[in-house]
Order: structure tokens, then C-alpha cells, then sequence
């Protein structure tokens, strides 16, 4: 519950020397085990070397922006849910999610024949493990019994606008009663892969509403997270974005000036330009935000960003970075590559001259213990009686 003044016992009160801290977590489908896993093992990691229980990465945050898969790896932070929790629900729920693995043009014709039978079984997948790991959270119980803003994008099929499911201090009452559950399976509906979303409208008894995945214009939600910083954090209060990948493939290829006259079948029906998509938004969103960022502290507004982590990724991992990729060993891949970068990230905290590394570790260092009786999702919160 919130104060009178506003504020939550939970968490400490904003202040001009306390910084705001905002977490960004890009989009990316089934890759979105490695975000999971990343995290698992910087906190675990990071609570062994200090000798305390597991810790509440969500209370670390003032803002958790998330699109996509990242909305789903968000959500679970916001209400208190482990990491470990969200990398055993995309192993045990992906293949469920992502019946049919779009791997080449044969593949793609396929798919178009029969796609709306994978899609539906994916989105009945996709319903159930959401509703086990949030349960009827919403979005104003996490701002209420948690003090954490949440910002997730998505687009607005009725008028094919962009849309961000907002819980904030300056948002108002629009999505307060949006289940983080509905807010999730709108955010991560890619067309292709995944069907869209037709989620209830909170205390309306009409026709629901209907929204396609955040990706298609945010998949990389810096920018996001940034704009509702600055509209957010007192007027001189520090203001530090993390932001996170899943693990994206290094793009680029050479096109002969003669092959350029590529038609549906040369993207595969579609399914090759998510994945342009993503690595072009990755690319531009961040660099946005850095410019931003430089020229705002060059006005005397503090805004710091790190991208983690920031290692080109190796060759061998290229063949599981499909978005719908669910086999076990593209998790097993993904899981790995995570803990090795995790475990730079922790090298660079211990770099006393790495200034991301720095930022990082006061980040780690600011995290309380997780405490059952404050997790809101229906795993890990206490029974009622």
C-alpha cells in the first residue's frame, strides 16, 4: 500500500541523490531464456560472494520496461519472482509455445498452410504459463505493494498505433486493472509466429480488445524507459538505465546488386523480417538514448546507460537464435552463453577502472533480500488465510 504522501514503505523515497534506476529488457521470443538466465546468475553470483540469501532484483528498480519476451522476464522481477523461476518457464513451456520451428523456405510454405492450428495451441500454451507464474496481478498492484513503475509496449490493432501499458506516477488510471498476465500475452503477440492478442478490457463488458506484439516498433524499450524517467524522476535526481539484450545474432549479409529483387518467398513469407527488424532497432534505439543522454548531462541532467552485456556474440550460437527456436539444446546454448557473460559482467564490477562496471555493482549492491511476504505472484507469495 502507498502513503499518504504517495510514496511506498517498501522502498526508500526519491530523492535528488538517490538515483532513478530503470530496467530494460528487449524483446526476442525464445531468447528470452538467456535474459532470464543472465540474470539468475549475476544475482546469484552476486549473493554468494556476499553471503546472503537470494536477492528481489525488481526492488533494485524504480521502472521495469520490458517488450515482448522482455515484458514477460520483466513482469516476473516486478512481482518478486526468481530468475531461476522464468529460465524453468521457458524450458518447460516453450516447446508448448512454439509447436513448429520456422527453419527455411520449405518450412515457411509449410507454416502458411497450416500456421493457424500451431498458433492457436501456442497461445493456449502461452495463456497458461503466464497465468501460473502472475496469477490476477495488476498492474496497479505492483505500483501499490511494490513502488515499481511498469512500462510495456505494445501496438493497438483497432488503430494500428503504438501502445504502452503504463502504471506510473504521472500515468493515471487507464491500465491500472490490466492483468500483468493479458499485459504480457499483448506485448509478445509477433505476428507470424504467435497469434495476436485478445485480452478483456478491465470493468468494460464489451468485445475485447486486440493488440499485436511490441516489437514492431519498440523492441529495444530504451527509448521508453528513458521518456518516463524524465517525465518521473524528481527534477534533478540522477537517472540510470540498464539495459538488456537476448542474446541477438550478429546480423549483416552481402547482397549482390543483381539479387536485390527479393519477393515474399526471398523473406521466407515474412518470417526474415522480425529478425531485421530487431537487430535494426537494437542498433538505432540504443545509440538514441546514448546521444540523448550525452547531450542532457551536457545540460547538468545526470543519465547514465549500460548496455549489458556488450561482447559480440560467438559464431557457434548463430544456429539457436532463431526467435521461435525451442528446442532444449538452443535452451542449453542460450543458458550457457548467459553465465559466461554474466561472469564478465561480474569481472567488469571488479574493475575498479570500468565505469560501467562501477554502476553495475552499486546496482548489485543496492538489492535487498528476497522476502516471500513482499512477492506478489502465486508461486512464491504466502499462503492467505
Amino acid at each position: 500500500m502507498t502513503t499518504a504522501n504517495g510514496s511506498n514503505p517498501i522502498r526508500e523515497a526519491p530523492t535528488a541523490s538517490r538515483p532513478f534506476r530503470v530496467l530494460s529488457l528487449d524483446g526476442g521470443g525464445t531468447r528470452g531464456v538467456y535474459t532470464a538466465a543472465f540474470l539468475d546468475h549475476l544475482l546469484t553470483q552476486r549473493a554468494a560472494r556476499s553471503g546472503c540469501n537470494p536477492l528481489d532484483l525488481g526492488l533494485g528498480f524504480d521502472l521495469v520496461v520490458g517488450t515482448s519476451t522482455g515484458a514477460i522476464v520483466g513482469c516476473a522481477a516486478a512481482v518478486g519472482l526468481p530468475m531461476a523461476d522464468i529460465v524453468d518457464l521457458y524450458r518447460n513451456h516453450a516447446p508448448a509455445i512454439f509447436p513448429h520451428r520456422i527453419k527455411g523456405l520449405w518450412s515457411a510454405i509449410y507454416r502458411a498452410a497450416t500456421g493457424g492450428h500451431y498458433v492457436r495451441r501456442g497461445d493456449l500454451a502461452l495463456k497458461e504459463a503466464l497465468d501460473a507464474v502472475l496469477g490476477d496481478v495488476t498492474m496497479r498492484d505492483v505500483f501499490e505493494q511494490r513502488g515499481i513503475a511498469l512500462a510495456i509496449p505494445s501496438v493497438d490493432m483497432s488503430t494500428h498505433k503504438a501502445w504502452v501499458f503504463k502504471k506510473t506516477t504521472k500515468s493515471g488510471v487507464r491500465d491500472d486493472l490490466f492483468r500483468l498476465a493479458d499485459v504480457c500475452l499483448a506485448s509478445s503477440a509477433a505476428p507470424i509466429y504467435r497469434s495476436l492478442a485478445a485480452i478483456d478490457v478491465p470493468g468494460c463488458s464489451g468485445p475485447k480488445k486486440v493488440f499485436a506484439d511490441g516489437g514492431l516498433w519498440a523492441n529495444n524499450p530504451i527509448m521508453v524507459g528513458l521518456t518516463d524517467a524524465l517525465a518521473n524522476a524528481a527534477p534533478d535526481q540522477p537517472i540510470e538505465i540498464f539495459s538488456l539484450g537476448t542474446c541477438p545474432r550478429p546480423e549483416g549479409e552481402h547482397i549482390a546488386g543483381s539479387k536485390v529483387h527479393r519477393s515474399m518467398l526471398g523473406w521466407r513469407l515474412g518470417a526474415d523480417v522480425a529478425p531485421l527488424s530487431i537487430s535494426a532497432q537494437e542498433f538505432a534505439y540504443d545509440n538514441m538514448a546514448r546521444l540523448i543522454a550525452i547531450a542532457m548531462s551536457g545540460c547538468g541532467r545526470s543519465i547514465r546507460r549500460v548496455r549489458f552485456p556488450n561482447k559480440p556474440v560467438p559464431a557457434s550460437m548463430m544456429e539457436y537464435l532463431a526467435l521461435d527456436d525451442a528446442r532444449e539444446e538452443a535452451m542449453d546454448r542460450l543458458v550457457l552463453q548467459a553465465r559466461t557473460d554474466a561472469e564478465m559482467t561480474l569481472s567488469a564490477c571488479d574493475d575498479p577502472g570500468n565505469a560501467d562496471g562501477a554502476l553495475i555493482c552499486a546496482l548489485l549492491g543496492s538489492l535487498p533480500e528476497l522476502d516471500p511476504q513482499k512477492t506478489l505472484n502465486p508461486v512464491h507469495s504466502p499462503k492467505k488465510v
